[in-house]
C-alpha cells in the first residue's frame, strides 16, 4: 500500500505515534483529535501489512488489548490489566511485521508510545482514568489518612496547654495527647492555656485561651 512502511524505522515511528495518540486520548480531554490521529496511523500500519486470514485475529487481538486498558482505567485501576492489554497490542502489531527486527521495533514503539503519552497529563485536562488508583494511594484509610483527618477535625473547639513555646509553631497537649500546632503570627509561651481554632488537614491552629494562664513547665531548648 505505502512503500515507505516497508522500512522498519518508519514502522517504528508510525506505531509509536499511533500508540502515543491513542493512549493519550484515554488519558486527557483532547476532543477526539488524538483518537483520530492514533486510529489513522494504526489503521495505515495494519492496512499495509495485513493480508489473508491472519488479518482478522490480529486486529481482534489489538482491539482486545485496547479494551483491557480502558477497562483497567475505569474499573480496576491497578495497572495490572492495562499491562496485559499492552502485551495484547504488541502481539497484534508485531505479528504482521515482515521480519524479526521489524517486530522488535514495533513492540518497542508500542511501549515507548504508551509511556510517552503520560506527558500529555502535564498539558491537557485529565480524564478520570485510573482516578481510583490515585485516590487509594493518597487518601486510603489503610494509610491512615481518613482516620487522622477525622480525629484532628474533632479537636476544633477543645482546650489544651502549650508544652513548648510557640514562635509560632510548637507542641500542644490536648486531652493528654501531644500535637504539633501553630499559633499563626502570635507567640505563646510554654504552659499557656490555649484553644483550638481550626484544623486544615493535619495543621492545627491554636490561640491563647481567654484568661489563659501560664504554668511553670520545664522545656528543653537548643542552646
Amino acid at each position: 500500500m505505502i512503500d515507505w512502511l516497508d522500512s522498519a524505522t518508519v514502522g517504528f515511528l508510525v506505531v509509536t505515534l499511533g500508540t502515543l495518540f491513542l493512549i493519550g486520548e484515554l488519558l486527557v480531554r483532547a476532543k477526539g483529535l488524538f483518537g483520530l490521529l492514533g486510529l489513522g496511523l494504526i489503521s495505515v500500519y495494519f492496512l499495509h501489512h495485513l493480508n489473508g486470514d491472519a488479518s482478522t485475529w490480529v486486529i481482534i487481538f489489538y482491539l482486545i488489548g485496547l479494551a483491557l486498558i480502558i477497562f483497567d482505567g475505569n474499573v480496576t485501576s491497578d495497572g495490572t490489566i492495562a499491562a496485559i492489554g499492552i502485551l495484547f497490542m504488541i502481539v497484534g502489531l508485531a505479528t504482521p511485521a515482515p521480519d524479526l527486527i521489524y517486530s522488535i521495533l514495533v513492540g518497542m514503539g508500542t511501549v515507548i508510545g504508551a509511556v510517552a503519552s503520560l506527558l500529555f497529563l502535564k498539558i491537557f485536562p485529565h480524564r478520570n482514568m485510573w482516578s481510583k488508583m490515585t485516590l487509594k494511594e493518597s487518601l486510603s484509610s489503610e494509610a491512615g489518612y481518613n482516620s487522622i483527618n477525622e480525629s484532628y477535625k474533632n479537636l476544633v473547639g477543645k482546650k489544651g496547654k502549650a508544652l513548648t513555646a510557640f514562635r509560632p509553631t510548637g507542641t500542644v497537649e490536648i486531652e493528654g495527647e501531644p500535637y504539633s500546632a501553630t499559633s499563626g503570627s502570635t507567640w505563646i509561651e510554654a504552659g499557656t492555656e490555649v484553644d483550638v481554632i481550626s484544623v486544615d488537614g493535619t495543621r492545627i491552629l491554636i490561640r491563647r485561651a481567654e484568661n489563659g494562664q501560664q504554668e511553670n513547665v520545664t522545656t528543653e531548648e537548643n542552646s
